[in-house]
């Protein structure tokens, strides 16, 4: 598996596998250990999801040792804080069965509780807990106010993102920055399969639309966690590795934005 280095010099894999959506048991073990199987060495969830048991098993059983492996958790709103934060670390520790995580995420930017957060992370971090430190769904202001309290900056930023939903001055602003841009929801959760100018673009290199998007986010520095438990899907998202979308392509693809969310307007959250 490709990976890239971020600013504090750990390797990342490039294509991870995401679980949102995915409940605990078997289905979710099957489709962690195929993963891993096939090559995955990055798999992503977090506390909300009510999966982190069963995608800690998979990984156990996977028979991969830990060390190879990157395993991303997020903190939720609810437990965001500086005393609180450190709390759900512990829980999702206890419940993967681990002795640290390689990425831990602020998963949205609460407003009033993140800066408390983030002093908790900064101390987990610093403590050998976690290997890397990042957020999710910040928005630029959101990164700035964070900048004024940091001693460590974020190395993640994880956002909704695909070609409906650029977000071009974002990641502009982390590149500067050195933040390197994840993509949740990268498929756009399958809207974007009937789109014709990716159905042509997919047709010219014999893959699927899903292929396009992801190798466009390849080539574009995006890391990406596509979510299926298909054992097929799971196969087909890794395959994206032996072609190259050609730069009139890659501007066609960004021409379908449209700034259109599937999920919350992190400006805009109640939850």
């Amino acid at each position: 598996m490709k990976t890239v280095k971020l600013a504090n010099g750990i390797d990342m894999p490039v294509l991870g596998l995401g679980v949102f959506k995915v409940e605990e048991g078997a289905e979710l073990v099957s489709a962690i250990k195929e993963a891993i199987r096939l090559g995955y060495r990055s798999i992503d969830t977090a506390a909300i999801y009510g999966n982190e048991a069963s995608t800690a098993q998979g990984i156990r059983e996977s028979g991969v040792p830990r060390s190879d492996l990157f395993i991303t958790s997020k903190v939720w709103n609810a437990d965001l804080g500086y005393e609180e934060t450190l709390a759900a670390f512990d829980e999702t520790l206890r419940k993967m069965e681990l002795d640290y995580l390689d990425l831990y995420l602020i998963h949205w930017p609460v407003e009033g509780k993140y800066i408390d957060a983030w002093r908790a992370l900064e101390k987990l971090h610093k403590d050998g807990r976690i290997r890397a430190i990042g957020v999710s769904n910040f928005q630029i202001h959101h990164l700035e106010t964070l900048k004024k309290h940091a001693t460590i900056m974020p190395v993640i930023n994880q956002i909704e993102l695909h070609p409906r939903l650029t977000q071009k001055e974002l990641i502009t602003y982390c590149t500067e920055n050195n933040i390197r841009v994840e993509a949740w929801s990268p498929l756009m959760q399958g809207g974007l399969f009937d789109n014709p100018t990716l159905q042509e673009i997919a047709t010219n290199h014999g893959k699927s639309v899903a292929q396009v998007i992801l190798r466009w986010d390849l080539q574009n520095d995006i890391i990406a966690i596509p979510k299926s438990t298909k054992a097929h899907r799971i196969a087909e998202n890794m395959a994206i590795f032996d072609f190259e979308l050609t730069p009139d392509e890659l501007t066609k693809i960004d021409a379908l934005n449209q700034n259109l969310r599937v999920g919350p307007d992190p400006d805009n959250i109640d939850f």
